[in-house]
């Protein structure tokens, strides 16, 4: 039984509160409630001249107590158990929502505050349910410093005085279960701050939005869709994750591929992209965030809908069908995610309840000076524990296989982007951020404890020791990490003119005294052809054939570095233009020869790749790798062994337009060679200066024609 309300002024207190829509607990008043010397059932219809109840069989009228909607039925003192339902305006029968009991536990409300509801993201927000044997939308909301907070949406005609919630102890969390909602209805929460405002803001735990620039949260369910991977899901184990091939396929959905100008469905994207990458030889899909966000420049990278796929490209059900379908064919599915900061945009995450929540209240923590974003607080359980439970839902729920978090470095230290006085240091005085390193490894042993298989990946672009080493060793806990210098290095390299490298060599070479300090992704990504850097062809140097030339050679040349490999749509088919995110791919190119040229290449060396296991078996070994020679600066050639699974594969990097018809390399003693792989070749766009017949010189080594500007790749036997 409900707390009995004695005294005549409480009593009026009580009816002030619910008035305007300041109650801690509508429910404590509302609904059966105990009376001095009866029962009466109170129902709150703000406006209404009257209600009807169907009670005991009957329709019967209630007593209005108070001109602002408020009525009162008096029930029999003896009655223990009532079943009633309310007339609505609209003539419907329903239950009323202040006589259930509570959808969000002590125990929900205890692991919240600790930081480890794991499952958050099945108790938090608005969910479709049945409670206590009726059909209906539950709903939650952490906002521990609102006065009140109320449920509106198309249902109640947005009026946050109809369905105001209940807060659970000192949590911090309203709650209420409002039966006979359905899917597709709209809702916001509507919070009255602690300085009488009231503003409105999205669910943070919706499933489902509006499509921009509308904002308001959507009821929907995909509990129902059938999963058809679980050969896929119960292949992906933490063995079989790290040690086979990876070859990235880096996508905008919203401009990969465009229907008659408009967004295309999740669905028609997994048919279209499956068969992309299977001919391509693509076997994984990084998506740009495709978590909820308002504005489609961001790319996605300012989240507001942490849970909702992008309503964009269709309903949470699109999403999985996408998902499942890409699985089924053999394509794993990466997704960009960031817990790192977000937008400002009044109707999401900031200031959520009228107050710094989600963010730091101090601007030299919480507010991002390069992106105008705001830091998530990671010294806050709940905010962690959003976050959390946000990459578990993903993995779990949606069955994606990576994350890559994005921004790393800006998570790690307190001074990112900001000069002298503008950061406030640590305990320790230093500029690290030991709450968010701390969130990182929970994060990452969380996610390895409940998800094995499951892959983390590092966006992360400074020397941050232990990146992909474990938590237990001291590392962050990431599975792979983006080798942002070696891109850096590489890419300078490449810019220059053909004649000068010889002077820059070591931009080339540098990179191998690291390359197995950590287990590195190579990335040739979408922030390399935006904001002035041109696209890859055009930051290549010389004439046309040259420009073609130094890409086909960039490509094979990552091929054939130690790590993972990813490439962003467009480069493989040589646009010129830098990415816009408003267009799709300018796949027009391809009628021209030079540009269908280095799609076959990227299409022929990838398929090489998952061919020849020494170019990713032992991938985060050094023992795979092998310098022959990186001192020919005159000639600009680097030769190199990668080794693995029995087979020994020697790699010739030419970075001249230079031909050398009678090139010596001083290989240990070889019995056999056979070129395999030439980037030089005429159906690629090339010279076709190839290799029928090295020659093997007894004592010294082989002797090749050195094909201009390209990669040989020569299979061996010692």
């Amino acid at each position: 039984m409900k707390q009995t309300i004695s005294s005549k002024k409480n009593f009026r207190d009580q009816i002030e509160k619910i008035i305007h829509v300041s109650h801690h607990c509508p429910h404590a008043f509302l609904g059966l409630q105990a009376a001095e010397s009866h029962k009466v059932i109170r129902l709150w219809r703000p406006g209404a001249q009257h209600t009807l109840l169907e009670i005991f069989g009957a329709i019967t009228e209630t007593k209005k107590i108070h001109e602002a909607g408020l009525f009162e039925y008096q029930v029999p003192v003896h009655t223990t158990f009532l079943d009633y339902r309310v007339y609505h305006q609209n003539g419907r029968l329903a239950h009323d929502l202040y006589a259930f009991e509570r959808t969000f536990g002590e125990l929900d409300e205890y692991l919240f505050a600790k930081g480890t509801h794991y499952e958050l993201f099945n108790r938090m927000g608005g969910r479709l349910t049945e409670h206590q044997g009726v059909l209906g939308a539950k709903f939650s909301v952490w906002a521990p410093n609102a006065k009140s907070v109320s449920v509106v949406g198309d249902f109640n005609y947005w009026d946050g005085r109809v369905n105001p919630m209940r807060v659970l102890g000192s949590s911090g969390v309203w709650e209420i279960f409002i039966p006979g909602l359905t899917e597709g209805q709209k809702y916001k929460f509507e919070i009255q701050t602690q300085q009488e405002e009231r503003i409105l803001k999205s669910d943070p735990y919706a499933l489902l939005s509006e499509v921009r620039p509308l904002t308001a949260s959507v009821l929907t369910s995909s509990d129902d869709f059938v999963w058809n991977d679980q050969k896929w899901m119960k292949n992906r184990t933490p063995e079989k994750s790290l040690s086979g091939p990876m070859m990235i396929y880096e996508v905008h959905l919203g401009s990969w591929k465009k229907k008659e100008s408009s967004f295309m469905n999740y669905r028609d994207l997994a048919h279209e992209l499956t068969e992309y990458c299977q001919k391509m030889s693509f076997n994984f899909i990084e998506l740009l965030p495709i978590q909820e966000h308002p504005f489609d420049q961001s790319w996605g990278y300012q989240t507001s809908g942490y849970y909702a796929p992008t309503s964009r490209f269709g309903t949470p059900r699109d999403f999985k069908y996408f998902v499942n379908y890409l699985h089924e064919h053999g394509i794993g599915i990466i997704l960009d995610w960031v817990p790192g900061h977000f937008p400002t945009d009044s109707f999401s995450l900031g200031k959520f309840d009228g107050s710094p929540l989600y963010e730091h209240a101090d601007p030299r923590e919480g507010y991002h000076p390069h992106w105008h974003t705001y830091i998530f607080n990671f010294g806050r359980h709940e905010v962690t524990n959003f976050l959390i439970a946000n990459a578990l839902f993903w993995f779990e729920e949606m069955h994606v296989d990576a994350l890559r978090v994005d921004a790393v470095a800006s998570m790690l230290y307190l001074d990112y982007g900001r000069e002298g006085g503008q950061w406030i240091p640590n305990i320790y005085g230093g500029k690290e951020n030991l709450q968010a390193i701390e969130f990182i490894k929970h994060f990452n042993s969380i996610v390895h404890k409940r998800c094995p298989g499951a892959l983390t990946i590092a966006e992360e672009s400074t020397a941050f020791l232990g990146v992909t080493h474990s938590v237990e060793q001291g590392g962050l806990g990431f599975d792979l990490k983006w080798n942002m210098g070696w891109m850096n290095d590489t890419l300078r390299y490449f810019s220059k003119d053909c004649y000068f490298r010889a002077h820059h060599q070591h931009d080339l070479t540098f990179g191998l005294l690291y390359a197995f300090s950590e287990q590195y992704i190579l990335v040739f990504s979408h922030d390399e052809v935006v904001h002035g850097k041109k696209n890859m062809i055009s930051k290549m140097p010389g004439d046309m054939w040259q420009q073609f030339a130094n890409l086909r050679l960039l490509f094979t040349y990552m091929i054939c570095q130690p790590g993972k490999k990813l490439l962003f749509m467009g480069t493989e088919i040589a646009q010129w233009n830098e990415w816009n995110c408003d267009r799709e791919i300018e796949w027009f190119l391809l009628t021209f020869p030079t540009h269908s040229g280095i799609q076959r290449l990227v299409q022929e060396i990838n398929h090489f790749y998952f061919d020849h296991p020494a170019l990713w078996s032992k991938d985060f070994h050094h023992d795979t790798f092998e310098w022959i020679d990186f001192q020919d600066t005159q000639n600009s050639v680097i030769t190199y062994l990668r080794k693995g699974n029995q087979e020994t594969l020697l790699c010739v990097h030419n970075f001249t337009p230079s031909y050398l018809p009678h090139y010596i390399i001083h290989v240990p003693a070889v019995q056999q060679i056979t070129e395999v792989f030439n980037s030089d070749a005429e159906r690629y766009g090339g010279s076709n200066q190839l290799n029928p017949q090295p020659q093997i010189i007894p004592g010294i080594g082989i002797q090749i024609s050195l094909a201009p500007l390209a990669t040989m790749i020569f299979a061996i036997k010692p």
